[in-house]
């Protein structure tokens, strides 16, 4: 399965291809190896990382991208395959002509699945999330109501009070919230995998608009899975006995496990990363007129068969 995120973190890792494995290297001496049939995205942290030309067009040709992250450690460029789909002239060209009225339906149904997963997460805790239910169904073209704000205010104090005091979603701060960035970043990372696999563009997004997002087609189309990240790291941070904990390799392995989280489909049991690869090429599909709705999960499903974290 192609659901694992390479990141590379180290200032001098060198990463060259070797017999159908990326390989990473330092000084001369190898570190490690990865088979690329089980990679999903590398992700460059390093600014004194260096990729060999070999590397990067094999990774290309497997639909693999490479995502490169500038000082503040966010996304700043990507090295995207051109010949991700069979079609994706054909796809690109439609995705930019989609009409403003059916991306803000295709939001409000982002955002919809989006709090309904965080009501499952509540729910999963042993907490209400009626009112999350409520606010799921209100939800209207665009979310002119701005619901995933309020669902957003509703939800964080419930899942994270009893694991961090005076918890706050803060894209800056340490502790709890460094853990989210990384598991957002993980998730970014396999919601573009999905994207260049389904032939479409990371720029041409729904709803994002930020000028300085390079990943913004991948920014809508996480959402609904947030909530999963949110889910593993209530876990983790569970079984710790300081929240504050900084994050270790240990800990990252874990996080990117939510990649491998089932979820229920119509299919049935999938992991997220599966879910993310079909809700991608269901957009690509209404993009030409061969669907009309996303294809959307429906709540993790528990191994205990229960649903207590």
């Amino acid at each position: 399965m192609q659901n694992r995120i390479v990141e590379i973190a180290s200032d001098d890792v060198h990463l060259s291809l070797m017999r159908g494995f990326l390989k990473l290297a330092r000084e001369g001496e190898e570190v490690g190896r990865v088979p690329i049939p089980d990679i999903g995205a590398v992700l460059i942290r390093g600014y004194g990382a260096s990729l060999s030309l070999s590397m990067a067009a094999r990774l290309a040709e497997e639909n693999i991208p490479v995502i490169l992250c500038g000082s503040d450690q966010a996304p700043s460029s990507i090295l995207w395959p051109l010949n991700g789909h069979h079609a994706q002239g054909r796809i690109m060209q439609a995705q930019s002509d989609l009409s403003r009225p059916k991306q803000k339906r295709l939001w409000q149904a982002l955002v919809q699945a989006k709090i309904l997963a965080q009501a499952y997460v509540l729910e999963a805790d042993g907490h209400t999330a009626n009112d999350l239910r409520m606010m799921a169904r209100q939800v209207r073209s665009g979310d002119p109501d701005n619901l995933e704000a309020r669902a957003a205010r509703a939800y964080w104090p419930r899942l994270m009070s009893a694991l961090e005091d005076g918890f706050k979603r803060d894209t800056a701060a340490s502790g709890l919230n460094s853990w989210l960035n990384y598991g957002y970043a993980v998730l970014r990372a396999g919601a573009a995998r999905a994207i260049v696999s389904a032939g479409l563009h990371p720029s041409f997004s729904l709803h994002h608009e930020s000028r300085g997002e390079a990943l913004r087609l991948s920014s809508d189309m996480m959402e609904p899975f947030r909530a999963y990240v949110d889910l593993k790291v209530a876990r983790m941070a569970r079984n710790l006995p300081e929240t504050g904990a900084d994050l270790d390799k240990a800990r990252k392995a874990e996080i990117i496990s939510v990649l491998n989280l089932d979820l229920h489909t119509p299919y049935g049991a999938s992991p997220v990363q599966t879910c993310l690869n079909r809700l991608c090429q269901s957009l690509a599909r209404i993009c030409l007129g061969e669907a009309a709705r996303l294809d959307l999960p429906d709540g993790p499903v528990f191994s205990d068969g229960g649903g207590k974290l």
